[in-house]
């Protein structure tokens, strides 16, 4: 059982910056990969960014070249970076971590989820 531990949400302007951390329960090296999905009100949940064990990253098109995902494996923590923020970004913002058994088979982590909300 992994558990996963957030913080840094808040209310920012549009323009503005948020860093968002992941911290799990055990080594983040013994996890496939770890991301940060986020759920607006009446909207779908989606992926924002993930960052598999080996380094290699991936974004939602919406938040390419704004958002930076990075692993601190000392810390067994995650990080969303968050830059240009807009109000479209408002949502609760979840993190994942994704566990491969020895069997293969899959196993999804969930954080409680933090606030995240961008208004002027």
């Amino acid at each position: 059982q992994v558990q996963l531990v957030e913080s840094g949400g808040g209310l920012v302007q549009p323009g503005e910056s948020l860093r968002l951390s992941c911290t799990a329960s055990e080594s983040i090296l013994r996890i496939a990969a770890m991301g940060w999905y986020r759920q607006a009100p009446g909207k779908q949940r989606e992926l924002v960014a993930a960052i598999a064990s080996g380094g290699s990253t991936n974004y939602a098109g919406s938040v390419k070249g704004r958002f930076t995902i990075s692993r601190d494996n000392a810390k067994n923590t995650v990080y969303l970076q968050m830059n240009s923020l807009k109000p479209e970004g408002t949502a609760v913002y979840s993190c994942n971590a994704r566990v491969l058994t020895q069997t293969l088979r899959v196993i999804d982590y969930w954080g409680q989820g933090t606030q995240v909300t961008v208004s002027s």
